[in-house]
């Protein structure tokens, strides 16, 4: 299959995309305060107001600003295309998910109907917005492979999930009437489903194999994506439309768990054979990849064995292990990466540049994804005991999320430190061009 070529010369100005990035691990951190501190009545039901209110500040306040971020850098560099208005759009994205997530926390947690007008108005304008800019994009995107086609028409899911938000908002919020359960049932597969599983599995084919030498999907498995996830979608979306009760509706939506199921077993297999199993971040994929396996069996078992313990397993594994993790390890390599581009872009031809570890330290990585999966561990225990992993769970997040920011902010004061110094190495050893591209590219 061919595969497009990466041209780095088309990337945007870093501080636009760590514009995006940078305080995405912040609101993770919030949400873990949130579990940490928050009422914890009625979990682990997954309409509990604080599991509505952590959800939504993750979804929202965190992995969202994060992946239009990386979108604004790939379409470039990937499909050579750039967003268009990305430049003034990226400035409000994280401060727009900020107010939305902050909103919807708030209106979940007993803050009456404004919160939910104001987060209806703040997410109905961010996300149909930014979907729109993606899809006046990618339609000059050449579709070669997974990731391009991915690229083209990512857009489309993320404004339906935003409209479906707004809309369910304005419902809590007074504004209007109708029936919320095709509206939420809509809003949920959308966005982990079109959005967040299309993305992360599009985008896999050309990461994986790029920063840990993971084998590519099999030829006939890539080029299923990204349809596979969203043609079963579409159909479910017509049928619960058509009839809101019936039956039929819930074949399509299995149609896309079997995709998704058939997709996440072999990223596992994948990640299991990769060849840069040593690197420090490693180990969150193929764990993401098993989270989503199991999310896409447990969720079909859902209608013959309803429970709030299925449900809360489903959307933790869905939403953390499938979104949280996965970002997590993406930052971890997207930010070095940038800064060391940039100053390789920025400094004198012969001026030494510090290699990815001098940036952000490998065992700071590797302690970080350790608390993170322990974060993650907790809180899938959280059925067996409510209240004690709540609060165990949320603090072990907010302190990995935490942790996970200052190593970006590590990051950033590195870049500064050598444009202010013009490229005259520091103390530290550093290396030179072609060594640190030999540590990008493995």
């Amino acid at each position: 299959m061919k595969a497009i070529g990466l041209d780095y010369d088309r990337a945007p100005r870093p501080g636009m995309v760590f514009g995006c990035l940078m305080p995405a691990p912040w609101l993770g951190a919030a949400a873990g305060v949130l579990l940490a501190l928050g009422p914890v009545a009625g979990l682990p039901d997954r309409f509990a107001p604080l599991a509505l209110a952590a959800v939504h500040v993750l979804a929202l306040g965190m992995l969202l600003p994060v992946m239009l971020g990386a979108l604004f850098q790939m379409m470039p560099v990937v499909a050579g295309v750039a967003v268009p208005g990305s430049g003034r759009v990226a400035p409000l994205v994280a401060l727009t998910a900020s107010i939305a997530a902050g909103a919807l926390a708030a209106g979940f947690l007993g803050g009456g109907t404004v919160p939910f007008r104001l987060a209806a108005l703040a997410g109905g304008l961010l996300l149909p917005l930014a979907g729109g800019l993606l899809l006046w994009g990618g339609r000059r995107v050449g579709r070669v492979d997974a990731t391009t086609r991915t690229l083209a028409g990512i857009g489309a899911p993320l404004a339906l999930t935003g409209l479906l938000g707004a809309a369910l908002a304005g419902l809590f919020g007074g504004l209007w009437r109708a029936s919320p359960s095709p509206l939420l049932a809509l809003h949920v597969v959308w966005g982990l489903g079109g959005w967040l599983a299309a993305l992360v599995t599009g985008i896999a084919t050309t990461v994986l194999p790029m920063f840990w030498q993971v084998p590519r999907l099999p030829c006939w498995l890539q080029r299923c994506l990204p349809l596979g996830h969203w043609l079963p979608l579409l159909a479910f979306t017509v049928l619960i439309v058509v009839q809101p009760e019936g039956q039929i509706a819930r074949w399509a939506f299995w149609a896309w768990l079997a995709f998704a199921a058939v997709t996440a077993a072999f990223m596992l297999a994948g990640m299991l054979r990769a060849r840069r199993r040593h690197d420090p971040v490693w180990l969150l994929w193929p764990v993401a990849a098993a989270s989503m396996l199991a999310a896409a069996l447990l969720a079909a078992a859902l209608p013959q064995a309803p429970s709030a313990w299925l449900s809360w397993w489903v959307g933790t594994l869905a939403l953390i292990g499938g979104g949280v993790l996965p970002v997590t390890a993406m930052l971890g390599k997207i930010v070095p990466f940038l800064v060391w581009l940039h100053l390789r872009r920025l400094l004198p031809p012969r001026a030494r540049v510090p290699a990815m570890q001098a940036i952000i330290n490998p065992d700071a990585q590797r302690h970080q994804s350790w608390l993170l999966l322990a974060a993650f561990a907790m809180l899938l225990a959280l059925p067996l005991a409510p209240a004690w992993f709540a609060r165990a769970g949320g603090l072990a997040l907010a302190l990995a999320n935490g942790w996970l920011g200052l190593q970006l902010l590590k990051a950033l004061r590195c870049m500064r430190a050598m444009r202010a110094q013009g490229g005259l190495p520091p103390r530290k050893p550093f290396v030179g061009t072609a060594q640190a591209g030999k540590t990008h590219h493995g």
